[in-house]
């Protein structure tokens, strides 16, 4: 970019995901680099850019094998678009394919590029299961060696407890909680009751389901691998059967995370195309809505923060930067990892004492009309494959301003390091 050149509207041009299916489940015989690419095609198909060259393409994924070094750049290969269009992998944790969408806005915002790809993917059914780092060392320190005798020593070693899988972790390396038990902290500092956690969860199917039932989704989701929609909505779902469900982070009574107010293991992707104004007029493409703002946040939750409290940060800096106050907005989207840590979120803002100590406000940093936050349901209903997530929420929340005619919608994502990841969407 020349120095002193205008920089350039980012407009979120279309969004395209498969259906989430839970874990272990409809996908449990594809992978990451299956249904990524099914999605990227998806977009090329729907958008008529077979043999055409994009600026970039950025997805990443939070499990991985490692023989997917390359996963962006291979799934672009058999994509459909021309082979000269690059691809690199990124990764932030649940916040992967907002920061993806965040890149690649930069990049057309610079002048760099003038359309691209963003997404993720993620997979538990199949994870990249590993053997212990004692087998590792055994295999390598037989590789090295230069004779018969010295390749065969190292198997005299070879132990029963070498073939014990290592599974990836859901604890964070530097608490040793996972994820729902950190965020059961949470829910006990800020006070937030077992029912209202329901009520969030039962409140995210039933918008969900109402959405798919007026179409929403056509144009949205592809069907794959036997799959038309996500299969974790439950359109019946009542605040008699939550209550039924057992704590899944804290048995000892004062547990409220339960599997129906917590989003389940979940395999799925999604992509969005972003362009400039001119490309998109030459595409004969009309933008559903502008990514014009964005903040990433981290805290620390080694010595007392929530570890999903960071976009309760994150926010109040971005709408600084865009001069804008929490209750200027038409639409919220925020990440339901769990309905609790969306509660907190909510409360931190409504508290005056968190917005003095720890956002330097005279009070509250303010309240959301409840009407207007995650109108057509979110992770709790869908599904969470890590790295998709971000990709789904602004496909959902441009299409969402475009049905309104225009408007102002804000998107949070909590993800795992204590991080957080926003952005503002207009039209």
């Amino acid at each position: 970019m020349l120095a002193g050149s205008a920089l350039r509207r980012v407009a979120i041009l279309g969004g395209t995901r498969i259906p989430f299916a839970r874990g272990m489940g409809a996908y449990a015989d594809v992978g990451n680099q299956e249904m990524l690419t099914a999605t990227f095609k998806g977009l090329v198909d729907r958008f008529g850019l077979a043999g055409q060259r994009l600026g970039d393409v950025a997805a990443g994924a939070v499990m991985k094998h490692s023989s997917q070094w390359n996963l962006t750049r291979e799934c672009v290969m058999s994509s459909g678009l021309a082979a000269e269009t690059p691809g690199v992998d990124l990764q932030r944790a649940c916040g992967t394919s907002l920061e993806a969408a965040i890149l690649i806005g930069n990049k057309i915002a610079l002048g760099q590029i003038d359309a691209g790809l963003a997404g993720g993917v993620d997979t538990v059914s199949d994870a990249p299961i590993v053997y212990p780092r004692e087998y590792q060392q055994l295999l390598l320190a037989s590789a090295r060696g230069r004779t018969l005798g010295a390749r065969l020593k190292p198997w005299l070693g070879l132990r029963p407890r070498h073939f014990k899988p290592v599974v990836p972790s859901v604890a964070e390396p530097r608490t040793g909680l996972s994820m729902g038990e950190s965020t059961e902290l949470m829910a006990k500092r800020w006070q937030i009751p077992r029912q209202a956690q329901d009520e969030l969860a039962m409140g995210s199917h039933l918008k969900a389901a109402a959405a798919y039932a007026r179409g929403f989704y056509k144009d949205l989701v592809i069907d794959y691998h036997g799959l038309a929609m996500d299969n974790n909505i439950r359109p019946n779902a009542s605040i008699e059967q939550l209550a039924k469900l057992s704590p899944a982070f804290d048995r000892t009574g004062a547990g409220t995370l339960t599997a129906g107010n917590s989003t389940p293991l979940t395999d799925g992707a999604a992509a969005l195309l972003l362009g400039n104004e001119d490309w998109a007029r030459a595409h004969g493409i009309r933008p559903l809505a502008y990514l014009t703002h964005a903040k990433v946040f981290a805290v620390d939750f080694v010595h007392g923060e929530g570890l999903l409290m960071a976009p309760a940060y994150a926010v109040p800096l971005m709408l600084k930067d865009a001069g804008l106050g929490l209750g200027d907005f038409d639409l919220y989207e925020i990440h339901e990892a769990f309905a609790a840590q969306v509660l907190c979120t909510l409360k931190a803002w409504e508290s005056p004492e968190f917005g003095r100590e720890r956002l330097g406000l005279p009070g509250a940093f303010g309240t959301i009309d409840r009407q207007k936050l995650n109108v057509v349901g979110s992770s709790l209903a869908y599904g969470h494959p890590f790295a998709a997530t971000g990709a789904r929420i602004v496909a959902t929340l441009a299409k969402l301003l475009t049905e309104r005619g225009g408007g102002r919608g804000l998107v949070s994502i909590c993800t795992a390091g204590g991080m957080g990841v926003t952005a503002i969407l207009e039209l």
